[in-house]
């Protein structure tokens, strides 16, 4: 009895989202629709549906294709209909042109070349001193090294440059996380110290986790000669035209490949919904600004150990603000004491396109407004 039980619930829930991801099917999509070159997985998913991150819910790729999960120019697309279920089926073009995107590729390259993120610095070498004493060095010159005491000539590292520590602490009156996002300085300590953060802080937050640093991508540099013959730090020269090295700056093993492209839009499982509200929110917007919007990128405060891939869909809120009630109360303090939990405002969408275990970068898809740092995270289908 209960096996049949749970076989009748089971079907019931698969109706139900059939007729979901049905309901989602934008009317006047085209029946067939030809890949081209500078699409991307998201506007094509958003030609067929109203919520694009449904796309691996529908989609029947040809078994017959070596990887079902590529799409190339010159494809064609269609959705067709099987038990009111809508799947998007593919026949395969000529395939001689690069693999399309999931999202725009030149907005989001230098972030996945030049940003990670790490629990700690600690223990990493770093620059020590620049050639001829210079305070700051280019592709061409030589930086000096401490803590390669085994480097050998011809090998490759990474400069590097710590930018940001993120933590989170809980609040002592429960709701939303604070987030904290301090810059550092060439030691790696906090550039300034923000005693009144840290006395708000300490007076309202509890269990404070440090989430990781942000380590910012300089250049590439080839070791020269290693230490020996008294001679206490070993000598790189910098091969790339990127940013200027400094002393203080880091060195890490270079990863040739260190970011992978290959995702598909997707609603997060049920089990990272449920831990979201509040614990995931917006940390910090790309290049120390204020404010985002449409294709530009944000760090989030959720990561793999979270649960969260890359491809991973979230919609972004401002939290509702607590306002006192000054229409049922004349006195300032009675208003400020029956204060009222106003809801939470919708602000535009987000897609994970690189994922550290306890920090991601996503880029913000839509928005009806700029986000913001403390903007929490949502399952895409949120309605409050």
């Amino acid at each position: 009895m209960l096996k049949r039980v749970l076989a009748v619930c089971a079907a019931a829930a698969v109706t139900v989202a059939t007729f979901a991801v049905a309901q989602e099917a934008r009317r006047a999509h085209p029946d067939v629709y030809v890949v081209k070159r500078g699409d991307t997985l998201w506007d094509i998913a958003a030609t067929f549906l109203q919520k694009p991150w449904l796309w691996p819910e529908i989609w029947q790729a040809n078994p017959q294709i070596e990887n079902p999960h590529l799409i190339y120019p010159g494809d064609r697309i269609s959705l067709a209909y099987l038990n009111g279920q809508p799947q998007a089926r593919i026949d395969p073009g000529p395939r001689t042109e690069p693999v399309i995107d999931a999202v725009p590729l030149s907005e989001i390259e230098p972030f996945l070349r030049k940003l990670s993120v790490v629990d700690s610095i600690e223990g990493l070498p770093y620059v020590v001193g620049l050639e001829e004493d210079r305070l700051r060095s280019a592709a061409g010159q030589v930086a000096y090294v401490r803590g390669l005491p085994d480097a050998q000539p011809g090998q490759m590292y990474s400069i590097v440059r710590p930018t940001q520590r993120y933590t989170r602490a809980e609040r002592k009156a429960g709701g939303s996380f604070m987030l904290r996002s301090n810059d550092l300085d060439f030691r790696g300590d906090e550039f300034a110290r923000n005693w009144s953060a840290i006395w708000h802080d300490v007076n309202y937050g509890k269990n404070r986790e440090a989430l990781g640093i942000e380590l910012m991508h300089l250049t590439s540099a080839q070791v020269t000669r290693g230490e020996g013959g008294g001679i206490e730090a070993s000598t790189l020269v910098l091969l790339d035209e990127g940013r200027e090295v400094r002393i203080g700056d880091r060195i890490v093993p270079l990863d040739p490949q260190p970011f992978d492209l290959q995702f598909f839009p997707h609603a997060p499982g049920p089990e990272v919904v449920e831990a979201a509200y509040g614990k995931f929110q917006v940390l910090a917007v790309a290049d120390g600004m204020f404010g985002a919007g449409p294709r530009q990128v944000v760090a989030l405060s959720a990561g793999s150990a979270d649960g969260i891939d890359n491809g991973t869909v979230f919609s972004l809120w401002r939290i509702g603000s607590m306002q006192a009630d000054g229409v049922s109360h004349s006195n300032p303090l009675a208003a400020d004491n029956d204060r009222v939990r106003l809801p939470d405002e919708y602000a535009g969408t987000v897609m994970v396109f690189r994922t550290f275990d306890t920090v991601s970068y996503g880029l913000i898809m839509d928005s009806i407004k700029q986000v913001e740092v403390g903007y929490v995270l949502k399952h895409p289908d949120a309605t409050r």
